[in-house]
């Protein structure tokens, strides 16, 4: 297995780089895990479930992951609108990622506590 450059320069340029500029943000991950729990879920579930999250930040998180080809949104044309949000099968490859990180953090948070 190939390891990314030490160099910080130079990170960018790598498979970590990239995926660190795809999950990077405070939410982006949380989104991409309350997805992958519950398949679909309308905006105002994604609010409710991220807690704290703004308007603001919860849209252009949304926005970015669809970007990014990690979530799909589909749009029913009806009064009031419906949105509803799901992992793409890029966003669905990164959930076995999510799950070793909550593994090693399981695994180690202990440590640190003690």
């Amino acid at each position: 297995m190939a390891s990314c450059p030490p160099s910080a320069s130079e990170i960018d340029e790598t498979g970590f780089g990239y995926t660190l500029s795809l999950i990077n943000g405070k939410y982006k991950m949380a989104i991409l895990y309350w997805l992958s729990e519950h398949g679909v879920l309308r905006y105002s579930q994604l609010k409710r479930d991220l807690g704290a999250i703004s308007h603001k930040t919860l849209s252009a998180s949304l926005k970015e992951l669809e970007s990014d080809g990690l979530l799909t949104r589909k749009e029913y044309p009806q009064i009031p609108p419906k949105v509803e949000y799901s992992l793409s099968e890029m966003g669905r490859s990164l959930i076995p990622i999510l799950d070793a990180m909550c593994q090693w953090g399981e695994d180690h948070r202990r440590d640190i506590e003690a």
